[in-house]
């Protein structure tokens, strides 16, 4: 009983993890797409709206799909 408790609970903490992971995957390839899309899209710095994504991931992707290109 203890033992698969124990086992539940540590299945349950690595998806956990994994879905952090992937969710922080995520936001830095959205961060470089932005960047490097911004430097040949872009009037504006890329290094501008790579910050705003930064901060504001989904908020900043709609802004520069609005604003940036």
């Amino acid at each position: 009983m203890l033992a698969s408790t124990l086992l539940q609970g540590g299945i349950a903490g690595v998806v956990s993890l994994l879905v952090a992971l992937l969710m922080f995957a995520a936001h830095v390839a959205m961060i470089v797409w932005t960047y490097s899309d911004a430097q040949t899209h872009s009037d504006q710095p890329a290094f501008l709206w790579a910050i705003v994504v930064f901060l504001a991931p989904l908020l900043g992707i709609v802004l520069y799909f609005l604003l940036g290109r």
